[in-house]
């Protein structure tokens, strides 16, 4: 071989660039994921949403769920306003109903006009219009609460009185005899009979409602 030659070799291995050695990485967790024993496939009960998790419990568990909260309307309120109002004021129209008929009962008046006769009839209307008010709004709300649970015998309780009730004055009123002076004494009986029955019904479910509470 020529100098020319084994300058040129020299030359070459002179250039070389050095090796550096290479630090190995670890892995990334990708990397690593086959080495991991096998889970189960989907999703971690800690990747959902923090108020799903009480619901996922619940079936997977076999716990018992919360009951969902039942809404009403804003017309519950003011039909149970009236409810309340109307109960009330029959109470005082019971009192004056009853004394108005005892006194038609003990002394029967001479004539259809008399003036007692006549406020016995206005109270007596004035008790069938507020009852007719009050089986209106608690049959209502009655309905839209049917879905919630508390106090639902309660309610039943308190409606199928004030429904025997209802039922007792409209009897009540189809056996008031048209005329106290002539009237058979057996028809006056029956007739007060029916009407305190009805009354002491009512009171019933209006006393309920206000000693039984939840």
């Amino acid at each position: 071989m020529s100098a020319a030659g084994l300058l040129l070799v020299a030359a070459a291995l002179w250039q070389q660039p050095e090796l550096v050695p290479v630090r190995s990485e670890p892995a990334p967790d990708s990397a690593l994921a086959t080495d991991r024993p096998a889970t189960t496939a989907g999703p971690t009960l800690s990747e959902y949403p923090a108020h799903i998790r009480p619901i996922m419990l619940g079936s997977d568990t076999g716990t018992q769920q919360r009951p969902h909260a039942v809404e009403y309307s804003d017309a519950y309120g003011v039909r149970l306003t009236i409810h309340h109002y109307a109960s009330y004021l029959t109470l005082p129209l019971f009192a004056a109903e009853y004394a108005l008929g005892q006194s038609l009962y003990n002394n029967p008046p001479a004539a259809e006009g008399s003036s007692t006769r006549q406020a016995h009839s206005v109270v007596a209307a004035s008790i069938a219009g507020l009852f007719a008010v009050n089986t209106v709004t608690g049959v209502w709300n009655l309905w839209e609460g049917r879905k919630n649970p508390e106090g639902r015998v309660r309610r039943y309780l308190h409606a199928a009185l004030l429904i025997v009730a209802d039922a007792g004055f409209v009897a009540t009123g189809a056996t008031a005899p048209d005329d106290d002076s002539g009237a058979d004494p057996n028809a006056r009986s029956r007739h007060r009979t029916i009407a305190i029955t009805s009354m002491v019904t009512a009171l019933a479910g209006y006393g309920m409602m206000l000693i039984w509470k939840d």
